[in-house]
């Protein structure tokens, strides 16, 4: 599975980006069954914007400046919804959301936090916990792996 970091920290075609996840996400909800309404698209849209991770009162305000009002469980359904689609996540280090992107797939996934501009970036946690796991008899039921540190625009 390809990692997203070249690009999240790389040049892209912001807009083709979040187009692609917007797509990948309404074909996840409906092969599972889920209903990705105005305020739930919208708050993924919200995410897909910015390559960084937005706490639920930043979601808010958007969601009430575009009309979708202004009261704090707008934003934490919404936010629930798609992290409970696999479509966005917490990051629990920010207590903040950044859009999924590898919606529809499980994967366990670890974040790179540039501590000087906010960007995050989702990579793979990758096997050596699970082998740490296994060889201690333990079940891994959810991975959460950080990083903090600079990105490459702030270190040029």
């Amino acid at each position: 599975m390809a990692s997203a970091p070249e690009s999240t920290f790389g040049r892209h075609d912001h807009a083709h980006c979040i187009r692609s996840a917007l797509t990948a996400g309404e074909a996840a909800c409906a092969a599972a069954g889920l209903r990705l309404t105005p305020v739930r698209r919208r708050t993924l849209e919200i995410l897909l914007e910015a390559h960084e991770a937005l706490g639920a009162y930043d979601v808010l305000a958007r969601l009430d400046s575009d009309g979708f009002g202004s009261k704090p469980p707008v934003a934490y359904r919404a936010l629930t919804f798609l992290v409970d689609a696999g479509l966005a996540h917490r990051i629990e280090r920010l207590n903040a959301f950044v859009a999924c992107t590898h919606p529809g797939s499980d994967h366990d996934p670890a974040f790179m936090i540039c501590n000087r501009c906010g960007t995050v970036a989702e990579g793979e946690a990758g096997a050596a916990m699970q082998t740490s796991a296994t060889a201690a008899g333990f079940q891994i039921e959810r991975t959460v792996l950080e990083a903090e540190g600079i990105c490459p625009a702030c270190r040029d």
